[in-house]
């Protein structure tokens, strides 16, 4: 019987190591397919100093996204590209190619980026169906963590998620949770299934240290391509934080909820409307925020402390090119109404 036993436990740990050994030979197979996709973003913005009264100083960033068409579409998280004055792609055929935002949804934390020109060496990554996705299902991100250009990390889908914004608790998004390790450097880059398809975007990690704690979040294919291909989200080019519950009473808000600008980009439909931004940092509520600047308070006439107003603000503004797209804003205690036409991108 022992012998029995012990002939059983030596059979399944052959099983365990040989299945182990398939799945690294998987990954090493499907990466050498779609590591050509993947790219390293670089961006430059304007931000205000860390100092108290800091003064506004361009400090550079660092993302990751994944090639999704043949001319040029770059799949990436909002938060790399949004208020960015000037945007960098790097290629695996050391090609800097210069980029724009076609398409953004911050409160998703996706965007897509158009390139100049398709680069001349270069895979096109397939979008798969994330609701065929299940949990337990084997994953692997590739993207520049700490900016090391086409790591590797591998792990499963933890859980699939419906949760507030991560911009604010604007709108709820869609996310896959995963143990794959995550770092700074990693936004926007792609997770792909065991085939080799896109099937989330990274977007943020929860994290007591600052690192990979294994509780990343991914925000699902089929939203991304929901909210960036069909829906064509309209770029603003600012970031906000929602104000609501005790932060509105702080801010002595005439409505429920507002949002507060933060950083506005140059040459952005937010800069051509003209929203300010907030000039100095502060502590409030136990939120770090840039204060001063304007806080929106409705868009084309739908207030954003409404149920829903995400999306239909959303589709309120996603028409054709020239359409007139009017805000009003709290601002220094007033309210103060903007016109502006938009043209899309």
């Amino acid at each position: 019987m022992r012998k029995f036993l012990a002939g059983a436990v030596l059979l399944v740990g052959l099983l365990d190591l040989a299945t182990g050994s398939a799945r690294a030979q998987s990954y090493s197979e499907v990466f050498k397919r779609v590591r050509d996709a993947v790219v390293v973003i670089r961006t430059a913005e304007r931000d205000l100093a860390p100092a108290p009264g800091g003064r506004m100083v361009t400090v550079p960033g660092l993302g990751s996204g994944v090639l999704i068409s043949a001319d040029g579409q770059v799949l990436t998280a909002a938060h790399v590209v949004q208020t960015a004055e000037k945007i960098q792609v790097l290629t695996t055929g050391g090609e800097i190619l210069g980029a724009r935002v076609a398409s953004s949804s911050p409160s998703a934390d996706v965007a897509l980026l158009q390139l100049e020109r398709p680069p001349k060496k270069g895979a096109v990554a397939e979008l798969g169906d994330s609701d065929s996705a299940e949990v337990g299902d084997p994953i692997f991100i590739v993207g520049a963590p700490l900016g090391i250009s086409y790591t590797l990390t591998a792990g499963h889908i933890s859980a699939r998620r419906k949760m507030q914004g991560v911009y604010g608790n604007f709108s709820e998004a869609e996310f896959f949770q995963t143990d794959a390790a995550i770092n700074p450097g990693n936004s926007g880059g792609p997770m792909f299934d065991i085939q080799g398809r896109v099937v989330g975007v990274v977007t943020h990690i929860l994290s007591q240290s600052g690192g990979s704690e294994g509780l990343g979040f991914v925000v699902t294919s089929n939203m991304a391509r929901d909210l960036l291909l069909q829906q064509k989200s309209l770029w603003t080019g600012f970031e906000g934080y929602m104000l609501s519950g005790e932060l509105a009473k702080v801010f002595n808000l005439p409505q429920a909820a507002g949002i507060l600008v933060q950083r506005v980009a140059e040459h952005s439909p937010a800069t051509e409307i003209g929203l300010q931004p907030g000039t100095m940092r502060a502590e409030i509520e136990g939120e770090s925020l840039i204060v001063g600047g304007d806080i929106i308070l409705e868009v084309q006439g739908i207030r954003v402390s409404e149920p829903g107003a995400a999306d239909r603000i959303r589709q309120s503004i996603s028409k054709p090119a020239g359409q007139t797209v009017t805000v009003k804003v709290l601002r220094a205690g007033r309210t103060v109404e903007l016109t502006t036409k938009v043209e899309r991108p």
